[in-house]
């Protein structure tokens, strides 16, 4: 069973969001949604500025199972980037809540939408 951590928000494509309190977020990819592509071996990271709606693609993970979209779980900007991730893709399988961020984000929009950890764990488990 995928790990689903208290402290995080969910969107429906399986991307999380850390608040950090200060207007800013951490978002990543779900340990279910790594569990699901398997062996992670590229990631295409957002650009810094880039401006996103919630629900945009921001990105591309690449295992050795498929190809999948990075969507923004929330409206805002990108400030940062992990750029761990592109020496190290395989963080996302390792460490997928911790080292495995994928960009930090300058929220300008709501996160109400987002699932609570109880919400996410329903719908992955079906």
């Amino acid at each position: 069973m995928s790990i689903v951590r208290d402290d995080l928000k969910y969107s429906e494509s399986h991307e999380w969001l850390r608040d950090l309190g200060n207007g800013e977020a951490l978002v990543g990819i779900s340990a279910h949604a790594q569990e699901l592509l398997g062996d992670v071996v590229y990631v295409e990271l957002p650009k810094i500025g880039t401006e996103v709606q919630a629900g945009d693609v921001i990105g591309v993970v690449e295992s050795v199972k498929a190809a999948s979209d990075i969507y923004s779980p929330a409206a805002g900007q990108v400030l940062e980037v992990n750029s761990l991730l592109e020496a190290e893709p395989n963080l996302l399988n390792q460490d997928p809540y911790g080292q495995g961020w994928i960009f930090k984000l300058k929220l300008t929009g709501a996160t109400d939408k987002l699932m609570s950890a109880e919400a996410y764990q329903q719908a992955i488990s079906g």
